[in-house]
């Protein structure tokens, strides 16, 4: 099961992803970015994905397109900031740190 959840406010977009980053919900995540071109052009969008237990092979690559055009990522658990920080090259940022 996966949980899409968008918000927009002033200063940009958050995709919050929550669930298994899996199988055919790949492909909705993928529908919603997609659905998403001038928030992305903005260069201000944020993929959170503190809630997500587990990311395939295809999730990982997912991520790494959607880091290459623009988003941000953003994790907290082990996992998802391991897979952040190597698609990123860099520390996975925490958005609830100070």
């Amino acid at each position: 099961m996966l949980r899409i959840t968008v918000t927009t406010r002033r200063g940009g977009t958050a995709i919050r992803v929550e669930g298994r980053l899996v199988g055919s919900w790949v492909d909705e995540l993928r529908a919603c970015w997609q659905t998403l071109p001038a928030e992305r052009s903005a260069g201000s969008l944020c993929i959170d994905l503190h809630g997500v237990t587990f990311i395939d092979a295809a999730g990982k690559a997912l991520l790494r397109v959607l880091h290459e055009q623009g988003a941000e990522l953003s994790a907290t658990e082990c996992m998802t900031r391991a897979i952040v920080e190597e698609i990123t090259g860099c520390i996975a940022r925490d958005h609830d740190a100070p």
